[in-house]
């Protein structure tokens, strides 16, 4: 199972549009997405869908900030500044600990992939154009978005939004 941060519908669009662009149409089989873990064993299904509830019952929309660009080797990211959603993240890390994958346990670093497989020079060449066209993009998440792998698709499950009190 998948959980993401749901992006608000214009940050979506512009996003999807830039993945839609540059990413191998082959290999492009989701929208474009900030991932917060990547494999959570769908046996804790119960446990996982009543930690995101309360998460988002606790918590209240995190700010966040389209900052730059983050290189991928054979692919670029929009690098997404987001402390609340950050400390969101390690709140649910916590609560997750002994479901972790190693790729989930590993510090998040909250990015947008809007390129993958392509070639280096491929990815430099798109790098260089988002550098100098790129501009702050600020917005606030929504909510949490959960999704189950099957057969190279995420099927989505469940969304919660947020509407806590707790700072983002």
């Amino acid at each position: 199972m998948l959980v993401t941060a749901e992006l608000p519908p214009d940050i979506l669009a512009w996003a999807d549009g830039l993945r839609r662009a540059h990413y191998p149409p082959d290999r492009n089989r989701i929208a474009a997405h900030v991932t917060l873990f990547h494999g959570l064993p769908p046996s804790a299904e119960r446990e996982i869908r009543a930690t995101l509830a309360q998460a988002a019952t606790a918590h209240a929309s995190p700010r966040a900030e389209i900052v730059g660009i983050m290189p991928l080797g054979g692919g670029t990211a929009l690098k997404v500044a987001s402390p609340g959603m950050v400390a969101i993240h390690r709140e649910l890390a916590d609560t997750f600990h002994g479901l972790l994958t190693q790729q989930d346990s590993h510090p998040l670093v909250l990015h947008i992939t809007v390129q993958n497989k392509v070639t280096q020079e491929a990815a430099k060449r798109l790098q260089n154009v988002l550098r100098d066209t790129l501009e702050p993009r600020k917005f606030a998440f929504p909510g949490l978005l959960l999704h189950e792998y099957r057969d190279g698709l995420w099927d989505f499950v469940q969304a919660w939004r947020f509407r806590g009190a707790k700072g983002g």
